[in-house]
């Protein structure tokens, strides 16, 4: 068998092409969140918090080639500049908690689905009788067909 048709096999197997669409439609996901956090969810917030740019949000280490204050991130960087990025950190964060508040939710429904998949059985409301094996009532001590009494 060659190496081409092994490969063939394997990547059509279900489990990796249903794992390459999740993985896909993850990372479509992983992109909507950081949008939703970046720019609906930290606006307003940064708003309410006088007027506060999380994605701008950092503190210098080391002094670039081109000496400080920075103004924003991107001049920091431009110049060289040492630093530790908190605010794109609280941004991710925040991105973390809503994707895994998403897939926690997604995990729930899938278990709820799963348990009443397995529902137990319904008790019997009938019983074979031993002599004439048709189905009789579970109460019946009496075949109504062969007229055997059925033990209880």
């Amino acid at each position: 068998m060659s190496m081409v048709k092994e490969f063939k096999d394997f990547a059509m197997r279900g489990n990796v092409v249903d794992m390459a669409v999740g993985i896909i439609i993850g990372g479509a996901f992983g992109t909507i969140v950081k949008s939703l956090v970046s720019d609906v969810i930290m606006p307003p917030i940064g708003m309410l918090l006088g007027n506060v740019d999380f994605a701008e949000l950092f503190l210098v280490l080391k002094e670039g080639a081109a000496a400080g204050p920075y103004m924003t991130l991107a001049d920091a960087q431009k110049a060289g500049a040492v630093t530790i990025n908190y605010g794109l950190f609280f941004n991710a964060v925040v991105s973390f908690l809503i994707v895994a508040f998403a897939v926690f939710m997604l995990i729930r429904a899938l278990n709820k689905m799963k348990r009443e998949q397995e529902a137990p059985a319904a008790e019997p409301t009938t019983k074979d009788c031993p002599f004439c094996f048709s189905a009789i009532a579970i109460k019946a001590s009496r075949c109504p067909n062969c007229t055997s009494e059925v033990a209880a």
